[in-house]
């Protein structure tokens, strides 16, 4: 039991934490919005460690990687314009049942600030809200 009130209590501060950075994150949007910057590099999530989860773009094929880069989820990516892009799931080692292999991701970036990207992604009828922050070189 008591395991279970420090998980929630962790649980509780974690959304708190995540929620708080997305309402700040994005004060002084750029304008327009650098959909550009998803097109290569290193991406982060706030709050997330590295050891838990990042992402890399290069030549149109994103990897998120997972447990300490033991899994990945690869991804060829399809721009149908600079703000508005398909991930269509290639190849994976991550044992996750919600994404299988062929599954098509749209993705739209609806803000930019700095190296923050705020990118509505759906898959079927489910959305959902990312934040990526671009790591620096």
């Amino acid at each position: 039991m008591k395991h279970l009130k420090v998980g929630s209590a962790a649980l509780l501060m974690l959304m708190f934490s995540q929620a708080k950075s997305q309402k700040t994150a994005f004060d002084k949007p750029d304008q327009p919005a650098k959909c550009k910057n998803i097109r290569e590099g290193k991406f982060l999530r706030p709050n997330y460690p590295e050891g838990i989860w990042y992402m890399t773009i290069k030549d149109n094929v994103q990897t998120e990687y997972l447990n300490n880069s033991k899994d990945f989820i690869k991804s060829t990516l399809v721009f149908v314009d600079d703000c508005n892009y398909k991930a269509i799931v290639l190849d994976m080692t991550a044992n996750d049942n919600r994404i299988h292999i062929g599954d098509v991701f749209s993705n739209k970036i609806v803000e930019t600030q700095d190296n923050a990207l705020k990118i509505h992604t759906k898959i079927e009828k489910s959305q959902y809200e990312v934040i990526y922050i671009k790591a620096k070189k």
